[in-house]
């Protein structure tokens, strides 16, 4: 089971009353939804940034899934306001009013264009779909397709669709931030208590014995890391941004407040991070923060300083007592016990990959694979599949991992051309590459509504700045002629 949706046993399933009255919660929640988004146009991207962090622990089928619920609820409703008509009718009226005509799905001129990448998720899922069919565990690849990919990819389509306008953008950024600050005092009363209000089976677990990890509302520490790394990135833009225009004397005043405040929200965010001892986590802010350095200060510079700092932090770990826990030193230090069991875990399941290195053992059957070859029990098999490239490798092999690359190579191009003009859209780069690294270090990628609402909204800014070049453009063209 995905990291995001972790799986606890359950000793009974819903009844039929408590299935119809969720039912019926949903449909009324999603009536009002739909109102609401009826009545204010951009109030879309609102609701999903301010959802997309909330699970709701569902019991089914002898165990319970945390499930996005909250998230779930808005995509519906954004399906039946924003995305329905249009497929209908196979072209409607906008928000602004103005006719949007469907995307086609022609040729790109280039695979590295926005386009390529929506043909490259495409192909993603539809090879993962594909690769279900001969899957030992079909029911958890069933289970991943229409938890996350189907839900994912309407939410995709409706932000790739939205005109993202600077205030827009603005305002996502304050729900995040917003949200990462309560969930960061959430973990310190958890911190200070020594006690979690959601999932303390984590407390239980072998390798948090040394010291305790906070997961605040998210039943993860990491996960709830890769939220607080993405949120700091953004705030950490919008520092650089302020730091770097050139203001009269009348907004110096208010660049200063906006940086000290900044600084602030940053200083609090990484307590929380530190509280959440998630090594992958702040291995994603450091390279979101290297991609914002290098497009800040120049690429040179940024790297340089990026690996002073990597040999800083190499020096420290290993001049550290072993007290410090870092698990390398010490009784039983060793590589597996630093990364938490993950180089063991990457070791079965590169075993995996040899022994079926084309086809891989079918989607979603990692965890059954793992637990099968290794003779692990339940709980190591819940958490092997911490690595995606190793995951994507097992289960659907080199045709998969082909894939794979090929999705991100297409992401990172379209992402990062012409970024360096627009602070919005480095900032939605450097939480991409974040992301990615976080889940080369622990899991999801397709996963996570983050991945497919970072490529909506990149593929949306990298078009509305294709399309503001063009229009300059021509403007030029005919006046160059005369």
């Amino acid at each position: 089971m995905s990291a995001l949706a972790r799986t606890i046993p359950a000793t009974s399933l819903p009844s039929v009353g408590v299935l119809a009255a969720g039912a019926a919660a949903a449909i009324v929640a999603i009536t009002v939804l739909c109102a609401l988004m009826r009545r204010h146009a951009g109030v879309f991207p609102l609701l999903a940034v301010l959802a997309l962090p909330f699970r709701v622990p569902i019991s089914a089928d002898g165990r319970t899934v945390n499930l996005l619920v909250p998230l779930y609820l808005v995509i519906a409703a954004g399906t039946l306001v924003h995305l329905l008509p249009r497929l209908l009718a196979g072209a409607g009226v906008g928000p602004a009013g103005r006719r949007e005509a469907l995307p086609s799905l022609r040729r790109p001129r280039s695979w590295l264009s926005p386009l390529g990448l929506e043909l490259a998720l495409f192909a993603a899922v539809v090879l993962y779909a594909l690769q279900a069919i001969y899957s030992s565990d079909r029911a958890k690849a069933a289970e991943n397709i229409a938890f996350f990919y189907v839900p994912f990819a309407l939410l995709f389509a409706i932000l790739r669709d939205t005109r993202w306008t600077r205030e827009l953008l603005a305002r996502c950024l304050a729900v995040a931030v917003t949200l990462a600050v309560l969930f960061a005092g959430v973990g310190f009363v958890e911190y200070y208590r020594k006690s979690l209000f959601l999932n303390p089976k984590v407390v239980a677990a072998d390798q948090y014995a040394n010291y305790f990890r906070v997961n605040s509302v998210f039943f993860d520490p990491s996960i709830y890391g890769r939220f607080l790394a993405l949120v700091m990135i953004g705030v950490m833009t919008v520092v650089l941004v302020g730091r770097g225009s050139d203001a009269g004397p009348l907004a110096h005043e208010r660049l200063r407040r906006q940086t000290l405040g900044g600084a602030a929200v940053l200083l609090w965010l990484l307590a929380g991070l530190v509280t959440s001892f998630s090594q992958s986590s702040i291995a994603a802010l450091l390279l979101g923060l290297a991609v914002l350095g290098g497009w800040c200060w120049g690429v040179r510079p940024a790297a340089y300083l990026s690996a002073g700092l990597l040999v800083l932090a190499l020096a420290f770990v290993l001049v550290a007592p072993s007290s410090l826990h870092f698990g390398l030193k010490g009784s039983g230090g060793s590589a597996a016990n630093a990364t938490s069991g993950r180089t063991t875990l990457i070791d079965g399941g590169l075993e995996l990959f040899a022994e079926r290195p084309l086809e891989g053992y079918g989607s979603g059957s990692f965890e059954t694979e793992y637990k099968r070859h290794s003779h692990a029990d339940a709980e190591d098999a819940t958490s092997a599949s911490h690595t995606i490239p190793i995951t994507v490798a097992a289960e659907q092999g080199i045709v998969g991992l082909a894939m794979y690359a090929a999705l991100l190579l297409v992401a990172f191009a379209v992402l990062f051309h012409g970024a360096g003009r627009a602070p919005p859209r480095i900032a939605i780069a450097a939480c991409f590459a974040a992301l990615v690294l976080h889940t080369w270090t622990y899991a999801d990628f397709l996963e996570d509504p983050f991945t497919w609402a970072l490529l909506a909204i990149g593929i949306a800014l990298s078009r509305a700045g294709a399309g503001a070049v063009a229009a300059r453009e021509d403007a030029v063209a005919p006046a160059s002629s005369v």
